[in-house]
């Protein structure tokens, strides 16, 4: 097959959210601009996040607040918050009509529809700049001269030169996506070094078979203890889902990556606590009031006021009490049994499951290597990163997105700018 030659400005290699965000800005200041993406179609993984509807940003608009959710590195984000912040975001989907609404959490949604809207909002961006889009385009070879890229080479014979490229690739999350860690591969061949890569965001499989009797089961304002050695090193409250080989849910998922680098030491537990506002003895309290209610009643039929009807089975069968026993005949030690049970129901953690049950990839391209004022790359002077692929990642609730538009931004805004230099300054 003849190679095709192709002559751009931008090369931006990736079309989730960042890529999109990338190109549609460089050429919103009229670059040329070629977007090359190996799906099918742009935003297949946008169209997962927040459960479909897509968890635009979150709604702190103090950025110091909002980076810390980042832990350390949420520095590097400094600059490029001032820049496209998370008020910015919002006005960016707000001016071209994708109205937005807070709920709970501080998660800030499309006020009408889902992620669709948001993925053909990002579409009409690039439309707009006459980005050229390639689908169904892997990158082949990537051609060096110094510490210049001067072309790239795809799987369908395609050379495209440009003044600069923009790796936009995503991570190792949701490969089913397209997200299968190409990035890094991309990164470490032109001499980046690649953070060890790990799944964040990410359900827990445990030893013990009973959650799987309460898959589908979501609890909110729940709390969970993870504990090695008998210390607890986190304590949360949130929302929790009951799966076939665990547990899963916004407050499992964040704290998951911790989880995994304690399981590198010991074993780790976790402790949930289903009435965390309410003492041992308020609990106490509260279940004589009830057991005086029902006091004709079984055990079994005595706690629907209490518990979700469908986690009562397991709770009394693990507090060791017989579920046809009469209120009546229940011992304050039976009792207090069923209490501790209410308030430390114990799991022990097996593992975590892989990338592709994970939201994002924790590691990626050293933030070392890439200024963070424009995300240009400090080793090849024509290259920039956006989104999953830096070493950046932080919990559930909108954050990983305002990651993808930031950079992506920021690297579409320089890349659109700054012309190649044969050596850095």
């Amino acid at each position: 097959m003849k190679i095709q030659q192709k002559i751009f400005d931008v090369v931006v290699i990736g079309g989730g959210p960042a890529g999109m965000m990338a190109a549609g800005r460089a050429a919103e200041l009229g670059a040329k601009v070629v977007l090359v993406d190996r799906n099918e179609k742009l935003g297949k993984k946008l169209l997962l996040t927040g459960k479909g509807r897509c968890n635009i940003t979150h709604a702190e608009f103090n950025n110091k607040e909002f980076l810390k959710a980042f832990g350390s590195n949420g520095k590097f984000l400094f600059s490029g918050f001032k820049i496209f912040g998370p008020q910015q975001v919002v006005d960016f989907f707000e001016s071209r009509g994708v109205k937005t609404k807070i709920e709970q959490g501080k998660r800030i949604f499309p006020k009408y529809g889902t992620a669709s809207n948001v993925l053909n909002c990002l579409i009409n961006y690039l439309r707009e700049g006459k980005v050229v889009i390639k689908n169904n385009s892997r990158i082949f070879d990537i051609k060096l001269d110094g510490n210049v890229i001067k072309e790239i080479v795809t799987d369908k014979k395609e050379r495209i030169t440009a003044n600069n490229f923009i790796i936009a690739t995503g991570g190792k999350s949701f490969p089913q996506t397209g997200s299968t860690g190409n990035g890094f591969e991309l990164a470490k061949k032109l001499g980046h070094n690649i953070i060890t890569l790990m799944p964040a965001l990410v359900p827990i499989k445990t030893k013990e078979n009973w959650p799987k009797k309460l898959q589908g089961l979501s609890l909110k304002n729940v709390g969970i203890k993870i504990i090695q050695n008998n210390t607890t090193i986190i304590e949360k409250v949130g929302e929790l889902l009951f799966t076939h080989f665990g547990v899963s849910g916004p407050m499992v998922m964040n704290v998951s990556q911790k989880i995994g680098e304690l399981l590198n030491d010991s074993s780790v537990e976790l402790l949930l606590d289903l009435k965390p506002g309410l003492s041992l003895n308020e609990l106490d309290s509260r279940l004589q009031k009830d057991f005086a209610k029902y006091s004709n009643k079984n055990f079994k039929n005595a706690l629907d006021d209490l518990l979700p009807q469908k986690i009562i089975e397991t709770i009394i069968r693990i507090s060791g009490v017989s579920s046809d026993k009469k209120i009546c005949q229940i011992t304050k030690i039976q009792r207090q049994n069923l209490v501790n049970t209410i308030k430390g129901l114990k799991m022990t953690v097996s593992s975590l499951l892989g990338f592709e049950h994970a939201v994002v990839t924790n590691g990626g391209v050293d933030l070392k290597e890439i200024d963070s004022r424009t995300m240009r790359s400090k080793i090849i002077s024509n290259l920039y990163f956006a989104g999953e692929v830096i070493d950046i990642d932080g919990p559930s609730g909108g954050y990983n997105l305002q990651n993808c538009w930031t950079t992506g931004y920021l690297a579409g805004q320089n890349a659109a700018n700054v012309n190649p230099r044969s050596t850095l300054c």
